[in-house]
C-alpha cells in the first residue's frame, strides 16, 4: 500500500511489477486498493503526509536521543489519529475498523513506537471509557484524549503479572464514599506524560474493575523507564498506586471482570496487526530501493539471486498480511471477528515484520546499523511489538486453544 499504488492504474500497475528502479516501494502486489474505498485511500494519505511531515524528518534523532517529543501528542489529535472509531460526538472520527487499521499502518510505517502512543490512546483509554463508561464519563473524558489536549495510559500488567493478568494484586477497597487503590503496573506507554489511566484493580470479591485515575490524585505516580534499547521515542513506565482516593464516580460501571481489559487489548492487538505491517514495509521499500542503488561487482546487488530471493519472500509476506489484516477488518466491521483470529493476525503481522527487518538488515550490508537507513530501528522496535499486548507464543497458544478446545497455558 505505497504511495505508488494510489496514482497507478490496475493496467499501469501490472506493467510495473518488474525490476526497476520505478518499482522501489510498490507494496500492493495484489491490488489491495481495489477492496478500499475513496474514503480509506484519502484517510490513509492524509495520515501518511503527516508521518512524513512531522515524524519521519525527527525520527532518528528522537530514537537515537530517547526523547519522546510531548508536542506531537497535540498533533495526533489534529490528525485525527486518536479513537478513529469512537463517534463523532465524543470526538472521535466515527470511522470504520479498516480506517483505523490504515491510521496505525501508515503510523507505524514512521515508528512502532509512535503508534504505540496512538494506539494505547484510542484503543485502551477512549475505547474502555466510551465501551464501559458512562455517560459523564464518555463526555468528561474522550474529547479531550481525542484532541490530545490529554494523553492516556492503560494500566493492566504487573511486575510479577504479565501473561497471566487475572494473577494482578493491584486492588481497591470500598471505603464509602470513594475506593482506597493500592499497587502497581509496569512497562505502561504513555504512563510518563499521562494526564489519565485506565486501571484494573481486584476489589474486596476478587473481581476485577475498571477505574478512571488522573494525575494529581494523592499516592499516585509514574516513575518512567529509561535506558530502553526498543521503543526509545515512546515514553513507558510505571503506575505507582500508594492509598490512592479515587471518587467512586470514576469506577467504569458496564464492565466486571477480566473480560473488560481483554476486550480493549483485542482493540489493541487490531491495530498492532495492520501497523507492524507498516514497519515491515518500510524496511522492504528501503532494502527495495538500496538494492537499486547498491552496486558490487559491476552491477546493483539486486541483480543477484539471493537478493532477489530475499526481496521476492518480503514482498509475498507482507502481501498475505495485508490480505489476513483485510479480511479481519471486515469481520471487525460486521461485529464478527473473534479474539482467536486477532491474535493470529497481531502474530502473524509482527512475525513477518522481524523478519523483514533483519533480512532487510542484510541487504543493507553494514549501513544497515545506522540511523542513515530505518532498518535497525524498527528491528529493534518490534523485539518489544513482538512480546507486548500479548507475547508471541501466548497468542500461538490461544490459537491452539480455540482449534483444539484444550488450554495449554493453565
Amino acid at each position: 500500500m505505497s504511495s505508488q499504488a494510489d496514482v497507478l492504474s490496475p493496467k499501469a500497475k501490472a506493467s510495473n511489477h518488474h525490476g526497476s528502479t520505478n518499482a522501489a516501494g510498490f507494496t500492493d502486489y495484489f491490488d489491495l486498493d481495489g477492496l478500499l474505498t475513496e474514503e480509506h485511500k484519502l484517510i490513509r494519505q492524509s495520515i501518511r503526509d503527516f508521518v512524513k511531515k512531522e515524524i519521519s524528518p525527527n525520527i532518528e534523532k528522537w530514537a537515537q536521543d530517547a526523547h519522546f517529543p510531548s508536542e506531537i501528542v497535540r498533533k495526533f489529535g489534529e490528525a485525527g489519529a486518536f479513537g478513529p472509531t469512537i463517534p463523532a460526538e465524543y470526538g472521535g472520527g466515527g470511522l470504520d475498523y479498516i480506517s483505523y487499521g490504515l491510521i496505525m499502518q501508515e503510523i507505524e510505517r514512521g515508528d512502532s513506537g509512535m503508534r504505540s502512543t496512538a494506539s494505547v490512546q484510542g484503543s485502551l483509554v477512549m475505547y474502555p471509557i466510551y465501551a464501559y463508561g458512562s455517560e459523564e464519563q464518555r463526555k468528561k473524558y474522550l474529547p479531550k484524549l481525542a484532541s490530545g489536549e490529554w494523553l492516556g495510559c492503560f494500566g493492566l500488567t504487573e511486575p510479577d503479572h504479565g501473561s497471566n493478568p487475572g494473577g494482578m494484586t493491584t486492588n481497591i477497597k470500598d471505603m464509602g464514599d470513594y475506593y482506597l487503590l493500592n499497587g502497581a503496573k509496569l512497562w505502561i506507554s504513555n504512563s510518563p506524560e499521562c494526564q489519565v489511566a485506565v486501571v484494573w484493580a481486584k476489589d474486596e470479591n476478587g473481581r476485577i474493575k475498571g477505574l478512571i485515575v488522573e494525575r494529581g490524585m494523592e499516592g499516585f505516580t509514574t516513575p518512567e523507564i529509561h535506558n530502553k534499547w526498543s521503543l526509545r521515542a515512546s515514553c513507558t513506565g510505571e503506575l505507582v498506586f500508594q492509598d490512592v482516593k479515587v471518587p467512586k464516580e470514576n469506577l467504569l460501571p458496564n464492565i466486571d471482570g477480566l473480560k473488560g481489559p481483554l476486550g480493549c487489548l483485542d482493540s489493541a492487538r487490531f491495530g498492532i496487526a495492520w501497523g507492524a505491517i507498516g514497519a515491515a514495509i518500510d524496511c522492504y521499500e528501503s532494502a527495495l530501493k538500496y538494492s537499486m542503488e547498491r552496486i558490487q561487482f559491476g552491477k546493483p546487488i539486486g541483480g543477484f539471486q539471493l537478493q532477489q530471493k530475499k526481496l521476492a519472500e518480503m514482498l509475498t509476506e507482507i502481501t498475505k498480511a495485508q490480505l489476513m489484516v483485510w479480511r479481519l477488518g471486515v469481520l471487525k466491521n460486521e461485529g464478527k471477528a473473534t479474539s482467536a483470529q486477532i491474535s493470529m493476525a497481531k502474530r502473524n503481522s509482527v512475525e513477518i515484520a522481524l523478519e523483514i527487518a533483519r533480512e532487510a538488515r542484510q541487504i543493507h550490508g553494514g549501513m544497515g546499523i545506522t540511523g542513515e537507513y530505518p532498518i535497525m530501528r524498527h528491528m529493534m522496535n518490534l523485539e518489544s511489538v513482538v512480546t507486548y499486548e500479548g507475547t508471541h507464543d501466548i497468542h500461538l497458544l490461544i490459537t491452539g486453544a480455540d482449534i483444539t478446545g484444550l488450554q495449554a497455558f493453565k
